[in-house]
């Protein structure tokens, strides 16, 4: 799959979507954050694992995650987001892959 040939639009719009990552990954932080209020517990280790991913992504410092996912309190992940918006947890900055030339 990495050897394909993209359109130039194609480019464009995987380029965006990984520049707005942060915004969907904080965005479905919250949603997940709601999800574990309601779902089931068939669900739920599926959905702390997300969870946990998109924490780690979003550059929540390790002791509070491992904190979260010991407590396993949808409240707790609420905190986070509500610390990501504030700005009180900043997303790690992306590495810049450099763009071959075309």
């Amino acid at each position: 799959m990495a050897d394909q040939d993209f359109s130039r639009y194609q480019k464009k719009v995987i380029q965006r979507y990984y520049d707005n990552r942060p915004a969907l990954d904080e965005q479905r932080l919250a949603e997940l954050a709601t999800e574990l209020y309601l779902a089931s517990d068939k669900k739920k280790p599926k959905l702390w694992e997300s969870a946990k991913e998109l924490m780690e992504r979003l550059g929540t410092p390790v002791s509070r995650v491992e904190h979260v996912m010991k407590t396993a309190d949808p409240a707790q992940v609420a905190e986070v987001v509500k610390d990501i918006q504030s700005g009180k947890i900043r997303p790690k900055p992306e590495k810049k892959v450099e763009k071959p030339a075309e």
